[in-house]
């Protein structure tokens, strides 16, 4: 099999593990590393030093002067995993097979931003992680190699985060190793849905708890933005509640009251009234005290 030479824009611990075991392959080469524009990675810059790699950093990849600046490393194909820039089309096609994208995300559903956050919030059953080509849209181009992960009631972000680290690393590996082959047949997303869905990124106030929910979707909501995200929000007397951590009840009869009231206490937590139930919350920071009655979320 002839070599492939990679130009990888990369991040993080996602990158790190796609890089050791791409580099552990003898017909794998790097023709350069660029991280993130601001990036806090030391561990990819290391790598890159220990290996003898370009590294370039606060590159706009799609100035002008970007290509003159790599044109000469001889890349075959260019690699995003964890990037957060947008490639423009001048980019995209610049190397001989194109550029792809690693997505931790059922595509064509699922694309955008903090697709983890967002399969724990809808509930879904599995997660999907998603080797592309990578086109002018955002996450819209023709897949290459899709693979889907079970997800139980047992699983919350800080889970889902540690699978993906592995499995997108393999799926990197093994997308790569197809196109370095030639033998492999591209999908369009549009022939598994016309449409798809994109979800957007989360940002600051999107942690706080709508205790007008039923308890399975606050469950949900909650085990979405466990640590290391920002822990779902409530407050009580205008202090910031913090909880990590939530339970569904067995048995929990369904019936109307005041929701996100505080209606008993367990072993390791409260009881707090949803829409529909009751739920249990647990791991909670919050330097009073709560007592039945009080009311969450004010």
């Amino acid at each position: 099999m002839e070599k492939i030479r990679l130009g990888y824009f990369a991040d993080g611990p996602w990158a790190h593990r796609a890089f050791e075991k791409l580099v552990g392959d003898t017909s794998v080469e790097f023709g350069f590393i660029i991280p993130r524009f601001n990036t806090s990675d030391q561990v990819l810059k290391g790598l890159a030093s220990e290996y003898d790699i370009p590294y370039y950093t606060n590159t706009k990849i799609n100035s002008p002067d970007f290509l003159s600046t790599i044109g000469g490393h001889g890349c075959d194909l260019f690699v995003s995993m964890s990037f957060d820039q947008i490639f423009k089309k001048n980019v995209i096609d610049f190397p001989p097979l194109g550029t792809i994208n690693c997505h931790a995300g059922k595509l064509p559903f699922y694309r955008g931003r903090n697709i983890l956050n967002w399969v724990l919030i809808n509930d879904e059953k599995e997660f999907g992680i998603t080797v592309h080509h990578i086109d002018e849209g955002i996450d819209t181009g023709d897949i290459i190699l899709q693979r889907t992960f079970p997800i139980t009631d047992d699983d919350d972000y800080q889970s889902l985060l540690n699978r993906s680290y592995v499995e997108c690393a393999s799926i990197l590996f093994d997308a790569i190793k197809l196109i370095q082959s030639g033998k492999y047949e591209l999908i369009s997303q549009k022939s598994i849905h016309p449409v798809g869905f994109y979800c957007g990124q989360r940002a600051a106030g999107d942690e706080i708890i709508n205790w007008d929910q039923s308890s399975r979707d606050i469950f949900n909501f909650i085990r979405a933005l466990t640590t290391p995200g920002p822990k779902a929000h409530t407050y009580f007397d205008g202090e910031i509640i913090k909880i990590n951590k939530a339970k569904m009840v067995d048995k929990a009869p369904e019936y109307k009251s005041i929701n996100g009231q505080v209606v008993g206490k367990t072993e390791k937590g409260i009881l707090v009234k949803t829409s529909n139930s009751i739920i249990e919350i647990l791991e909670i920071e919050f330097t009073g005290k709560l007592r039945i009655g009080d009311r969450l979320g004010t």
